[in-house]
């Protein structure tokens, strides 16, 4: 397959270039002052027009491709361009309201709205594409926002800040897939085997995902997490998250599934089993650093 990487902005940011060129071999980087389109902020080109130009590299292709296109706008300052405002409309709501559903201020609610308008303009332009048919899309957040989640979440999600892993993932290919609803526990390193499963690759897996649509394996799933901003690392595995503290070994047992206290008579039980989870993702993955070779595998 053919590698494509696209960002609106600079690959210099946080040494994405560095990174993706030292791991993945033959990738096409496709970044600012590449593109046929305005800079409109820090974030570089706006995603509408990241999606455009990502389109009409897509649609000259003759060969597989795998392509990835980071999106920004629904990150500070929240810039919505001149050149769409009139097709897109922004709406204002009461700050009670704003703060029910998770958001700080109009402005944030916009531009999340906005992400979804460039979205829905990069269907468009794709759905003309010979490439169309035959491709799937993948809808991911690279991570969620700490914060509160109110009485949308149980408490758990706010107070032990479940919310900065919850993101959305969304298989999107009309020609392939039928419409539906999955439940299962699952995490980002999960997506690379679920994309080759649908796509019928034969493949070695040498990481910790699995593929979410082989449904046998998929109801003993566990996420694995790590947060760096307070040293926690931890899981999520059936109605329970388990956080443990790498600077102290701190520990909590927590519900993600309502407000009820874990009972003292399961509470141990659950713990030294998520304990072992959390250490077995924890050391593996520090394991799998070092010794994982990159080499191609048949």
């Amino acid at each position: 397959y053919e590698k494509d990487y696209f960002i609106g902005g600079s690959t210099s940011w946080a040494n994405i270039k560095g990174l993706l060129e030292d791991n993945i071999e033959g990738i096409n980087i496709h970044e600012q002052g590449s593109y046929n389109a305005q800079k409109v902020d820090v974030w570089g080109i706006s995603d509408k027009n990241l999606f455009l130009q990502a389109n009409e590299v897509l649609r000259s292709k003759t060969t597989p491709f795998f392509a990835i296109i980071q999106t920004s706008d629904n990150h500070r300052p929240y810039t919505i361009p001149k050149e769409d405002m009139e097709e897109f409309k922004t709406v204002t709501f009461p700050d009670d309201s704003l703060t029910k559903y998770g958001f700080q201020n109009n402005e944030e609610l916009n531009a999340f709205r906005y992400t979804d308008f460039c979205f829905q303009k990069f269907m468009e332009s794709a759905k003309k594409e010979k490439y169309f048919e035959n491709t799937v899309f993948i809808f991911v957040g690279d991570h969620g926002i700490r914060g509160n989640a109110g009485d949308m979440f149980p408490k758990a999600w706010t107070n032990n800040a479940l919310t900065a892993f919850h993101v959305p993932l969304l298989f999107y290919a009309p020609a392939l897939l039928k419409p539906e609803r999955h439940t299962m526990i699952s995490s980002q390193v999960d997506i690379l085997p679920t994309i080759a499963g649908i796509a019928g690759i034969q493949y070695t897996n040498s990481t910790m995902g699995r593929d979410l649509l082989h449904l046998t394996d998929t109801n003993s799933n566990t996420a694995f997490f790590i947060d760096h901003d307070v040293r926690n690392i931890g899981v999520v595995h059936g109605k329970y998250m388990f956080q443990h503290q790498i600077l102290n070994n701190e520990e909590r047992l927590v519900s993600i599934t309502d407000n009820e206290p874990v009972s003292k008579e399961n509470a141990v039980a659950i713990s030294n089993y998520m304990r072992e989870l959390t250490l077995g993702f924890y050391e593996t993955s520090r394991y799998m650093l070092f010794n994982n070779s990159k080499t191609v595998r048949k």
